[in-house]
């Protein structure tokens, strides 16, 4: 048993809802969460400042004595996980790639599967390589949708939201033409727009929430390591950001479901 946190990072609050599947499987787990606030999006970035960026994040989260890291971001999952690896030694280290890709190579039908992401994730085609893996005959379209994320952000996901249903029609037409049975939500913003992208896609199209995929993988490994905790009460969780938590505290507050004003902490990634 080990009571040690473990340590998630994303770029900014996306990777929350991977938190919020952790806690509910993990309940008795102390999480700490970093949310690299001040440099924000990741999607956009070069592989080399993914890099460096990702190397920072898992840095600081080590400097907190964590004994796993998830990165719930899935461009960093896609372009630097080795990275983060290397920084990380013998701690270890959670993408939200793979065990997505395993869960809708099992679930899909006609074998066509589809991947929502950011532009970073789209053009390192790691979910290719990750589903070819687990099926050659897997047909793979992905789609970069970087206007999710603001209206993720900024509370525009019901599913009658107008401006949220042209954007996602826009995005998803090539989708729909492909017919994919299955779509990988390859950000953990996207969860949050499941209703407008259900009701885009269709009611019959599977889809995938790679935060609570990996934070069910993460789960099972952690007991398989022996790494769980052994106290009786709940955990703790600790929220950090690069930027001021003024702006964070509200969507965090959306994406868990639970007021976090107050717990949380900017701080100096150069510090660490």
């Amino acid at each position: 048993m080990d009571e040690r946190s473990i340590g998630v990072f994303d770029s900014g609050v996306g990777g929350l809802t991977a938190v919020k599947r952790l806690r509910q499987l993990l309940p008795r787990e102390n999480i700490v969460y970093l949310g690299d606030t001040g440099r924000v999006p990741y999607g956009s970035r070069s592989r080399e400042t993914i890099i460096k960026y990702a190397r920072e994040d898992a840095g600081f989260l080590l400097s907190r004595g964590v004994k796993a890291i998830m990165s719930a971001c899935n461009t960093v999952s896609s372009a630097a996980i080795e990275a983060v690896r290397e920084t990380a030694g013998a701690v270890p280290v959670f993408d939200v790639v793979d065990a997505p890709s395993r869960e809708a190579s099992a679930v899909t039908k006609n074998r066509r599967v589809g991947v929502l992401g950011t532009a970073a994730t789209v053009r390192s085609g790691a979910y290719i390589r990750a589903l070819s893996g687990f099926g050659a005959d897997i047909e793979v379209l992905q789609t970069a949708c970087p206007l999710f994320v603001p209206l993720a952000e900024n509370g525009r996901t019901a599913p009658d939201d107008e401006a949220a249903l042209i954007i996602a029609r826009g995005y998803l037409a090539d989708m729909l033409r492909f017919g994919a049975d299955t779509v990988i939500l390859g950000c953990t913003h996207y969860p949050l727009l499941r209703g407008v992208i259900a009701k885009t896609l269709g009611g019959a199209v599977a889809l995938i929430d790679s935060g609570a995929a990996a934070a069910e993988a993460t789960a099972a490994r952690l007991a398989g390591l022996g790494l769980l905790s052994s106290r009786s009460e709940p955990g703790t969780a600790e929220y950090f950001v690069t930027d001021s938590p003024d702006g964070f505290a509200e969507p965090a507050s959306r994406f868990l479901g639970t007021d976090i004003a107050g717990n949380i902490t900017q701080v100096s990634l150069s510090e660490n």
